[in-house]
């Protein structure tokens, strides 16, 4: 890469990189879009609902034997699971806890027993979507949100509406039944659709490419030293700079893959006709998945682990954390991450990260709470309402303690972020290799994060 002139590099890079990874997008997804907007119009006839809600359970068999061929029975199966269930418990006012139980102890065996790792894991995004569809219908009917079982079809055109049963995102059952009215075709709603897609786009192209590429390019005289640093540690400092930086690469190459997913899903649910929010007559196609400026500069982690996929946060916090406030505003908490760690699979990485950020983001909120309360200023995790009684707002020290907290947010993520490459994937046959990936890459840099967030709890015990 030296060799070359930085013309050059960047003339490689568009044609080597940027324009493929564009295209393969397209042909990767343009059938499921194709799906999405058939399916769009055809609600639009005033057909009999029981045909809508067919057209949308063959639209979703469809797109899942596209990714996943005959391996899409696993998550067939787990849907007819979870329609068994809330039938057989049809009468009972604890559907939402056993259906949960159930559908984890399924995902567990589907993890260790059912396929081999790697294939089960492909799936894992369409297999954790139908497990929240199927939850979140359970604790509705049991608080009353629906009035009664679906129908089997009904059931499964929620299930495999197509245009969320590939990337998400989750929405609730009366979402989808709001959907199949077939709202008119509008601008806004070809816009929405459009600039998702754009979004989607731009952030593929930032995680394959501009992440990989430019940042070794501007940072080769670092990189140069990795080697001897390793050897001799002559200059640890240096060394850490270089662990740092290629665990910044790294991170910011996972979020953009996890942006160009949320928005790709931004774009097939709005395709489909879901997504919108109604104030009298006027719709607002307004789904949101993900908001990256909150993430890459962020306020607290707080606000990241919401910002990261606002869908499933919801999810989580009205299904999980709600229903566990009882034992425990640190209880509920774990809880809840515990709940999202077994949904996104049984890997050591994902659940020592997710755990990770359970402990993170309590610290964080009980020690800026009580700096709130101390210096009564605008310190919290969430940014005030402009009516709160704070006195202190806008003094400088306000927004000095805001940007540490800022610092130590992308500090967090960078450190997080740092296990997440394109080969750990690959490990998942062997745990083992994931487990020492993990290890070996949290060691490098010096298990920075942990003792922040350990810093931070006994300052919080000091003060309080």
């Amino acid at each position: 890469m030296g060799t070359f002139s930085r013309q050059d590099f960047f003339q490689e890079l568009a044609h080597g990189c940027l324009l493929p990874t564009a295209q393969q997008g397209l042909e990767q997804v343009w059938q499921l879009l194709l799906i999405c907007l058939l399916c769009r119009l055809l609600w639009m006839l005033g057909l009999p609902s029981c045909v809508k809600h067919l057209s949308t359970v063959a639209g979703g068999f469809y797109t899942l034997y596209l990714f996943f061929e005959l391996h899409m029975i696993w998550v067939v199966l787990l849907s007819l699971l979870c329609y068994l269930i809330l039938f057989l418990c049809r009468h009972s006012s604890i559907r939402g806890t056993f259906l949960s139980i159930t559908v984890l102890i399924y995902l567990l065996l589907g993890e260790l027993h059912m396929m081999d790792t790697t294939t089960w894991h492909k799936m894992r995004g369409s297999q954790m979507v139908v497990a929240m569809k199927a939850i979140s219908l359970a604790f509705d009917l049991d608080r009353g949100v629906v009035s009664g079982v679906p129908s089997p079809v009904e059931f499964m055109g929620y299930i495999y509406f197509v245009g969320n049963v590939i990337f998400g995102p989750w929405i609730s059952f009366n979402s989808y039944k709001e959907a199949l009215q077939g709202r008119r075709l509008s601008f806004a709603w070809l816009f929405k659709v459009s600039i998702s897609w754009v979004k989607s786009q731009f952030c593929l192209v930032i995680s394959n490419c501009v992440a990989p590429y430019l940042f070794p390019y501007f940072h080769t005289h670092l990189r140069g030293q990795v080697a001897a640093q390793q050897k001799e540690k002559e200059d640890q400092w240096n060394w850490q700079k270089v662990m740092w930086l290629l665990a910044y690469e790294n991170a910011v190459s996972f979020h953009f893959s996890n942006y160009f997913v949320g928005f790709l899903s931004e774009t097939t649910t709005t395709l489909a006709g879901a997504g919108f929010t109604e104030e009298k007559d006027n719709l607002k196609w307004d789904v949101s998945v993900a908001k990256p400026l909150s993430i890459e500069f962020p306020r607290s982690m707080v606000e990241v682990v919401t910002a990261w996929n606002f869908p499933m946060s919801r999810f989580l916090h009205t299904y999980m954390f709600t229903g566990a406030l009882k034992f425990g505003t640190f209880s509920a908490i774990m809880v809840t991450y515990a709940a999202s760690a077994l949904l996104h699979g049984l890997s050591f990485h994902l659940g020592a990260v997710l755990l990770s950020l359970g402990f993170i983001t309590y610290i964080e909120h009980v020690l800026r709470k009580r700096l709130a309360a101390v210096f009564n200023a605008c310190v919290l995790s969430k940014k005030c309402q402009p009516n709160c009684t704070h006195p202190n707002k806008k003094a400088v020290w306000v927004y000095v303690i805001n940007a540490a907290f800022s610092f130590l947010a992308v500090l967090h993520l960078t450190y997080l972020g740092a296990v997440f490459n394109s080969s750990v994937d690959y490990m998942d046959q062997e745990e083992d290799d994931v487990t020492h990936h993990t290890i070996q890459k949290w060691s490098e840099l010096s298990w920075t994060s942990h003792w922040v967030a350990f810093g931070c709890w006994v300052l919080y015990r000091i003060i309080l």
